[in-house]
C-alpha cells in the first residue's frame, strides 16, 4: 500500500513536472522575460501617391507607452500620471482593460501591452528623462499617417486600434497594433502594412536593458510597406468637394478605357486629419452625430432611384429583345396614355423615336416599351419569364449587385425580379403595374458608381472595366477584376442609337446646359422622385463622342430638377478635366455653385 501510494506520487510529479516543462509556457515565458526584451519593430506603412505623383498619404513619427504588467514593482503612479498628462482614474481603467481577457484576447502579463498611444513629441521627450523611475514602462517608436490634402478622406481611410475580431482572423496582429479601418488603408492593408521585425535585447536580474543578444545576430529587420499609386487626379477631387460643398450627394469620374476612377467625391465630407492620433475617437464620434452622414461614402454606400439616367438601359434592353427598333414610333400626350397620362412627360413631339425619346428623356416611350416587351411582343411565355431576362440584362450591365469597386462598403443598390411582384401582387400583374422601372424609379436603387460605370459603358459601346481607384501597386501587377473587359449581354450594334440620342440630349435635349465648345459631351439627365423631400438631380454622360476619355455622373440630393445643379456641376467638372481650369464664360456658373446651399429641411 506504502509502495503504491509512492509510485502514484512519483507519476503525479512527473506529469506536473511534464506539464510546467512542456506543455506550459509561462513558466518559459517569464524566464525569457527576466532574460530578454523582444522588442517588436514596426515596418513603416506604404505611402500612397495620386496618378501625377503628387504625395497624398506619408508616414510622420509617434510614440507609445507600452508596459509589462509583471515587471510594474514599487510605481509612483500619481507621478506617471501627471508625466502624462492623465489622472489617477483613467490609470486605474486603463489597467484594468489590459488585464481583461475579454477586451484584450492576448493578454500576458510577461508580453508588452500597450497603455497610451499617440504621445506627442514633447510628452515623448518628458517620459524618456524619467522612464528608469517607471518600471515596466516602455516607449514603442511607431508612425502615424500624415495627410498632404484635407480631400478624398473616404476614400484613402484611416487607420486604428486593432479589435478582438481582428486579432483572431490574423496572427500578425496583437493587441495595440493599428490596421486600416476604412478606404483603401483597410482594402490593401496587407499590402500597405508591410512585416514586423524583431529586436532581441538583454536584461540584468533588474530588468535594466544592456544591450543586443549576441550582437543582433538574432534581430530580424521589418519590411517597409508597398507604396501605391492612385488612379484618382486629387487637383479633380479637391474641385469637386469645393463644388459640392453646403450639398449632399456624389461626383464620380470613370476612364472608360480602363475603369480608373478619376475622382470620386462625396458631400459632406470631412478632413483626414481628424481622424489621426488621439482625438480620433472624440472627432469619429462627433462625425457620427452629424445628421448629414458625413461617414456615409455615398458615391459607394448611397442608394438611390436613378430616374431618367437609366432609360439607356431600357432602349438597349428593348432593342436587343426585339421589342422596338429605332425607327419604332410611341405617342405621348404630357403623359403615357395607356395609363391614364401616368407617368406625367414634359411637352415634345409625338410621336417619336427612340433616339429622340433619349434626348428629350420621354417617360411615355420607354414605358411603351416594358409593356411591349413584357406583355404583347413577348418572347417567353409569361411575363415572369420575360421579367427574369429584364432583370438579367440590367445585371449585366453592373445594376443590382456590387460592382467589386477595389473599396469597402459597397452597396449593391436594387432591382426586383419577378418572385417580388408575384408576392406583393399574388402573381397577377403585368408591365403597366410595373411601370414606372422603366424610368428608374418604384422598386430601382443604384449607387452613383453604378450609374457613372453604366456611362463609360455607353462610351465604350458595350464593355467596361471593373471600377478601382488603384492605378499601380509597387512591385505587385493589379488584380486581373481591374484590366479584364466585361461584357453586357447587350449586342454591341444597340450603343450607337443611344449615343446618338445622348448626343442629341446636349445639343438641343435635356441637358444642353452640359455643351462645351471644343468637345462633344454626350450625356443624361435625371430627376428621381425623393419621398423624403425635393427630387434629386442627376446626370450621366462621357465625352468625347469618338474615343472617350472620361465619363461622369453626378447626383444632388433635394436638388429638383437634373438640369438645375447636376448638370452645370458635371459642366464644370469636365471642363477642369479637359482644360485644368474653368473659362472666364463658366465662371458665373461657377459662382452659382459654390455659392448655392442645398441641404434638405427635414435634417435641418
Amino acid at each position: 500500500m506504502i509502495a503504491a501510494s509512492v509510485v502514484l506520487l512519483v507519476i503525479i510529479f512527473i506529469i506536473r513536472l511534464f506539464y510546467l516543462q512542456i506543455l506550459d509556457s509561462d513558466y518559459k515565458s517569464w524566464a525569457d522575460s527576466n532574460a530578454f526584451y523582444k522588442k517588436t519593430l514596426y515596418p513603416s506603412r506604404g505611402m500612397i501617391y495620386d496618378r501625377k505623383g503628387r504625395l497624398l498619404v506619408y508616414n510622420q513619427p509617434a510614440y507609445d507607452v507600452m508596459v509589462v504588467m509583471r515587471e510594474v514593482k514599487g510605481l509612483d503612479t500619481l507621478d506617471l500620471c501627471n508625466t502624462l498628462g492623465i489622472t489617477k482614474d483613467q490609470f486605474i481603467k486603463r489597467v484594468a482593460d489590459i488585464r481583461n481577457r475579454r477586451l484584450n484576447p492576448g493578454y500576458s502579463s510577461y508580453v508588452p501591452q500597450l497603455f497610451m498611444n499617440h504621445l506627442s513629441a514633447q510628452d515623448y521627450g518628458l517620459l524618456q528623462e524619467k522612464l528608469y523611475q517607471y518600471p515596466g514602462f516602455y516607449i514603442q517608436n511607431r508612425t502615424i499617417r500624415e495627410y498632404e490634402y484635407p480631400n478624398a478622406a473616404h476614400l484613402l481611410g484611416y487607420i486604428g486600434e486593432v479589435n478582438k475580431r481582428d486579432i483572431e482572423a490574423d496572427d500578425y496582429y496583437i493587441q495595440g497594433d493599428y490596421s486600416g479601418r476604412s478606404g483603401v488603408e483597410r482594402s490593401y492593408e496587407e499590402i500597405l502594412r508591410g512585416e514586423k521585425g524583431m529586436e532581441i535585447l538583454l536584461r540584468d536580474a533588474h530588468g535594466r536593458i544592456k544591450g543586443k543578444y549576441d550582437d543582433g545576430a538574432h534581430d530580424v529587420a521589418p519590411v517597409s510597406g508597398k507604396n501605391l499609386t492612385l488612379s484618382i487626379d486629387m487637383e479633380l477631387q479637391a474641385y469637386g468637394e469645393e463644388l459640392m460643398q453646403n450639398k449632399l450627394g456624389s461626383i464620380v469620374m470613370i476612364d472608360p478605357k480602363t475603369g480608373e476612377i478619376l475622382c470620386m467625391v462625396s458631400a459632406p465630407t470631412y478632413n483626414p486629419k481628424l481622424l489621426v492620433g488621439r482625438q480620433r475617437g472624440a472627432n469619429h464620434l462627433e462625425l457620427e452625430k452629424d445628421p448629414y452622414k458625413p461617414l456615409l461614402y455615398r458615391p459607394i454606400m448611397g442608394q438611390y432611384p436613378p430616374g431618367s439616367t437609366f432609360k439607356p438601359t431600357q432602349g438597349l434592353i428593348f432593342l436587343h429583345e426585339g421589342a422596338i427598333t429605332p425607327q419604332t414610333l410611341y405617342s405621348c400626350h404630357m403623359g403615357y396614355p395607356y395609363a391614364g397620362g401616368r407617368p406625367k412627360c414634359h411637352g415634345h413631339y409625338t410621336p417619336l423615336a427612340l433616339q429622340y425619346a433619349i434626348a428629350t428623356s420621354c417617360n411615355a416611350y420607354f414605358c411603351w416599351g416594358l409593356r411591349d416587351m413584357l406583355d404583347v411582343k413577348r418572347k417567353y411565355p409569361t411575363v415572369q419569364d420575360a421579367f427574369e431576362v429584364w432583370k438579367d440584362h440590367m445585371v449585366s450591365m453592373g445594376y443590382g449587385y456590387q460592382l467589386g469597386v477595389d473599396l469597402p462598403g459597397e452597396k449593391r443598390g436594387y432591382i426586383p425580379n419577378s418572385k417580388v411582384y408575384d408576392k406583393v401582387y399574388n402573381g397577377r400583374w403585368n408591365s403597366t403595374t410595373v411601370r414606372s422601372i422603366s424610368i428608374g424609379q418604384g422598386e430601382i436603387n443604384a449607387t452613383p458608381l453604378q450609374i457613372c460605370n453604366l456611362a463609360a459603358t455607353i462610351a465604350n459601346r458595350g464593355y467596361f472595366i471593373t471600377p478601382h481607384v488603384v492605378k499601380t501597386i509597387e512591385d505587385t501587377p493589379l488584380d486581373s477584376l481591374y484590366t479584364e473587359r466585361r461584357y453586357p449581354t447587350i449586342d454591341p450594334i444597340h450603343y450607337d442609337v443611344i449615343v446618338d440620342g445622348m448626343r442629341d440630349a446636349v445639343l438641343a435635349g435635356t441637358c444642353r446646359g452640359a455643351a462645351l465648345p471644343y468637345v462633344q459631351v454626350c450625356g443624361k439627365t435625371g430627376t428621381a422622385e425623393n419621398p423624403h423631400g425635393k427630387d434629386h438631380s442627376a446626370f450621366m454622360g462621357f465625352a468625347p463622342y469618338e474615343n472617350p476619355e472620361v465619363a461622369i455622373a453626378v447626383y444632388v440630393e433635394n436638388a429638383g430638377f437634373g438640369a438645375t445643379y447636376a448638370v452645370p456641376i458635371a459642366k464644370l467638372m469636365l471642363e477642369k478635366y479637359f482644360k485644368g481650369s474653368i473659362s472666364e464664360s463658366n465662371q458665373y456658373i461657377e459662382d452659382r455653385i459654390l455659392n448655392a446651399v442645398i441641404l434638405p429641411s427635414y435634417v435641418q
